[in-house]
């Protein structure tokens, strides 16, 4: 533990390789440590949306990211963070599931959130292929199809608003005979025809053949035929590694983070979905952009310590 980081990138999301790309641009001293490289977009089998590539696998452009920050002169490290623990007003101590341990004056988070799932027989298997938990991501592979949304919120209602521009038919299905999302979405939704509001609806399974999804059955025993199923009922933000620091959260339990991504922790940043910033629009330009910003401020706030 005798090499000091000027600063330690924790995660494996969209975040954390820009993080890294940038800090090392910058001449800091970085490691990058994360269990999963990748994160949701590593699972995406096809994306469209990143500017600059007009069709890649998730993989493919997270790939990338990774070959940019190591010519950067990042390291990647592809270990748990078990411990994260303050040392002092200017450092931090990393602890690794190995046993290796790492200081650094501070310490960017960008561990993202997890999609909360339903848990039920066939939703693994038909991840990206019918089973998706972005409307923004995935939309456009349903182009006059028959789609499900499950969940009752304002991310299910404004995901169902734009997949009715998209699909023949958007079923959403509530679990109780409530709606969560703001009136205001509602409306909108009530006015599509090719919306269909499905109450005390839950799925017990998600059925496929030989050409993938085919259908779900509910657990009142009937069974909806769907080409894909868009499931939109919360995220976790993972934030447990930095717990005890006691930094700020909001109701969902995201890390509140200031204009420079810094956290109430002092030099404590975040970045990424785990965070409240970019509105919570959870795509990865933003968390790539909010992962350089964060560097940036690391860079601004090492020089200040010099002075």
């Amino acid at each position: 533990m005798s090499q000091i980081f000027d600063t330690i990138i924790i995660g494996a999301w969209s975040a954390w390789l820009p993080a890294g790309m940038y800090a090392s641009r910058y001449k800091l001293s970085n490691i990058i440590i994360g269990e999963m490289p990748g994160g949701a977009l590593a699972t995406s089998h096809c994306v469209e949306n990143w500017p600059g590539v007009l069709s890649a696998t998730g993989g493919e452009i997270m790939d990338d990211f990774r070959k940019h920050a190591e010519a950067a002169g990042s390291t990647v490290l592809q270990e748990r963070v078990e411990i994260v623990a303050k040392d002092g007003e200017y450092s931090y101590i990393v602890t690794t599931s190995m046993g290796k341990v790492y200081q650094s004056r501070t310490v960017i988070l960008a561990t993202g959130n997890k999609y909360k799932k339903l848990w039920v027989p066939g939703e693994a298997e038909l991840i990206g292929q019918g089973v998706s938990y972005c409307a923004t991501c995935d939309g456009n592979f349903f182009q006059n199809l028959k789609v499900a949304v499950v969940g009752g919120g304002n991310t299910a209602i404004t995901e169902a608003l734009y997949l009715a521009e998209i699909c023949s038919e958007v079923h959403i299905l509530i679990r109780t005979d409530r709606i969560r999302a703001e009136d205001i979405w509602v409306d909108k939704a009530k006015k599509h025809s090719n919306i269909i509001f499905h109450y005390f609806t839950e799925v017990a399974e998600i059925q496929w053949g030989m050409m993938g999804m085919t259908g779900i059955l509910c657990k009142d025993g009937s069974i909806l035929a769907l080409d894909g199923i868009f499931i939109a009922v919360g995220n976790e933000p993972y934030t447990g590694l930095v717990d005890h620091l006691s930094p700020e959260k909001d109701s969902e339990g995201c890390l509140v983070v200031d204009k420079r991504q810094e956290t109430s922790v002092k030099w404590l940043y975040a970045a990424g979905d785990v965070t409240t910033n970019s509105n919570k629009f959870r795509q990865t330009i933003m968390s790539a952009a909010e992962g350089c910003l964060a560097a940036n401020s690391v860079h601004e706030d090492i020089l200040r310590m010099g002075e």
